[in-house]
């Protein structure tokens, strides 16, 4: 069986692990990637409806979450959207902004792939794929090297990258590969759950809009913390939407921290005092659902009513009523049943606690040259070009030190 040495082994060609090899390369270190998949990140390629969505102009460490929720400062600090930015450019590659900062390819995604590729060539990172790693081990010798073990062979390494991503979207390939990696080093793993994902609903809740599949309105969510406004829509198994998908994290959360599930809060009518538009409206003799349908779809808005039980004219509503309405209209409660699950979501919640590596390398701290970036760790960003960013950080962070 031949043995292989390299001064770095980077296992996952996605995002962070190639921006980590690039990185590492480049500074004249001896790298490989070994990657499972017959593709080249293929999560690349498939996010955002395939022009990617590659970074956010508005990156702060507000826009993730993880249980060490200071972590992601330092990386961010030293390799932000700017530098990302800057290296887009420097590839040719034409973008355009779309709502709250978000970047996207003109072209292609395929274009930041390639990029990334070139960015490894340059630094003379060779790739080994496809290729199932069979074993990991640390080997005892003076050098304090890794052995890796694979079908073609046994490659080693002083420093060893993990950086496989998370368990969301298995149908690409997506395995705990590097949780089991974490563990079997003793380094702390936050149990993982899906992020970015669609609410599923309970029978009776589906039920009762089951006319609203398809139905998309402009809300405001909140849960555990996180607030956000954007679109929502209403699907024949639950809640989906940019604001669904933003807010399911802090819902996952919350379980995570309180120990207890708890409900999602809509604010139907974001930016208005519900109380005094309603009161202004309380001689009229039209339906609230009518009234509604001036801010919200109509066929939610009569449905929403129906649901209430308030399918009557405003001029019958008393004072506290409408008080009672606006506080339903402002501050809507809905207890999700679950989630879609990792088929649907964008990215993984938890995973490899942060607070067992070094913010500034990467590098757990119990185990010298084991490095962990992008998705594998417990960093959650924001939909819109936050989880690409931490991407970038991380392995930048990594392969600087690598």
């Amino acid at each position: 069986m031949a043995e292989l040495n390299f001064d770095v082994i980077v296992i996952g060609a996605g995002a962070a692990g190639m921006m980590c090899a690039a990185q590492a390369g480049r500074r004249g270190r001896k790298v490989l990637i070994i990657d499972h998949a017959e593709k080249l990140a293929e999560k690349i390629r498939i996010s955002g409806g395939g022009r990617c969505n590659f970074t956010n102009r508005r990156v702060g460490p507000e826009n993730f979450l993880s249980r060490n929720p200071h972590f992601a400062r330092s990386a961010l600090a030293r390799y932000g959207s700017a530098q990302f930015i800057e290296l887009v450019e420097r590839h040719g590659i034409r973008y355009h902004e779309r709502n709250l900062g978000q970047l996207f390819c003109d072209e292609s995604a395929q274009q930041i792939i390639d990029m990334l590729r070139a960015e490894c060539e340059d630094g003379g990172v060779r790739f080994a794929m496809p290729l199932r790693v069979e074993a990991v081990a640390r080997q005892e010798d003076a050098l304090a090297r890794f052995a890796v073990d694979t079908a073609r062979g046994r490659y080693t390494c002083t420093n060893l990258v993990i950086a496989c991503g998370g368990l969301s979207i298995p149908k690409i390939g997506a395995t705990p590969f590097g949780y089991r990696i974490a563990e079997q080093f003793g380094i702390p793993v936050v149990p993982p759950r899906p992020a970015l994902v669609p609410l599923t609903l309970p029978p009776e809740t589906l039920q009762r809009f089951a006319s609203l599949a398809g139905c998309s309105l402009d809300i405001e969510a909140q849960c555990n913390g996180g607030r956000f406004r954007e679109a929502a829509l209403i699907t024949h198994r639950g809640l989906s939407g940019p604001v669904v998908l933003q807010v399911s994290s802090y819902w996952q959360a919350q379980a995570y921290d309180a120990g207890d599930w708890a409900p999602v809060c809509f604010n139907l009518l974001p930016g208005i005092d519900a109380q005094a538009w309603l009161e202004q409206h309380a001689g009229d003799r039209g339906l609230l659902a009518n009234l509604l349908a001036e801010r919200l779809p109509r066929r939610f808005a009569h449905a929403w009513c129906a649901l209430h039980g308030w399918e009557r004219p405003l001029n019958r509503f008393r004072a506290a009523e409408l008080k009672i309405v606006a506080t339903a209209l402002s501050a809507w409660e809905i207890m999700p049943s679950g989630t879609q699950g990792y088929a649907k979501a964008e990215v993984t919640l938890g995973g490899v606690d942060t607070r067992a590596l070094s913010s500034k390398t990467m590098e757990a701290s119990a185990c010298k040259g084991l490095h962990f970036v992008g998705e594998v760790m417990d960093i959650t960003g924001h939909l819109g070009g936050f989880n690409f960013q931490w991407a970038w950080s991380s392995g930048h962070a990594a392969g600087q030190s690598v």
